[in-house]
């Protein structure tokens, strides 16, 4: 377990696609936008550990039209929030910002991270490193590896995510550049799903 503990956290450590989301959603809308999009995140990494808990992840990958559609929808939807971004009109003459409502943030978090197959490619290669069959309970075992990643996750994350607050409030000056920059890294994200490979191994 101490040894699943260090590994998973220096994975989460390494900025990747869920912490670049989470960056530049707290840099544009606040520490609270981005806590919350932490959460939906977490709660889309939960599915997906149940899911390679019970299998499921592994028939989606093993299903050529299954893991395709999971990662087409993924991939448009992460497209359509980068356009959707980069053609937002400027509000910066506005007194009051019109921040998004935590709620959809939250669901927001949640579906990217659901509909991203590189996320169950990744639970389906790492958490069977650190399971004994010897020892029983397979299942049970990735449960309970999931939640510790996924704990560690909502610390790390929510680090990012305060970090880039306290940031982002420097860079309200250049609203612009940050809303650009969010949008660029939706789009990026959308490719990369839609060029994710079936086989991890």
């Amino acid at each position: 377990m101490w040894f699943f503990g260090l590994a998973a956290l220096a994975l989460l450590l390494i900025p990747g696609p869920s912490v670049l989301y989470v960056v530049f959603q707290s840099a544009e809308q606040g520490r609270r936008i981005g806590l919350a999009s932490v959460a939906g995140i977490h709660l889309g990494t939960l599915v997906h550990v149940a899911a390679a808990s019970a299998g499921l992840s592994a028939l989606i990958v093993a299903s050529s039209f299954a893991f395709s559609v999971v990662k087409y929808a993924g991939a448009a939807y992460l497209i359509y929030l980068g356009v959707r971004k980069l053609l937002e009109r400027d509000r910066e003459t506005r007194v009051d910002r019109v921040r998004e409502p935590l709620r959809r943030a939250f669901v927001r978090g949640a579906v990217v991270n659901i509909l991203n197959p590189k996320t169950a490619l990744f639970f389906l290669a790492f958490l069977p490193q650190f399971v004994a069959p010897e020892r029983g309970g397979v299942w049970s075992q990735a449960l309970v590896l999931g939640f510790v990643f996924v704990g560690l996750g909502l610390v790390t994350d929510s680090l990012y995510a305060l970090a880039a607050g306290t940031i982002g409030s420097l860079l309200r000056r250049r609203r612009n550049a940050v809303r650009y920059g969010s949008g660029i890294v939706f789009i990026a994200l959308g490719a990369t799903a839609a060029l994710a490979k079936r086989t991890s191994t």
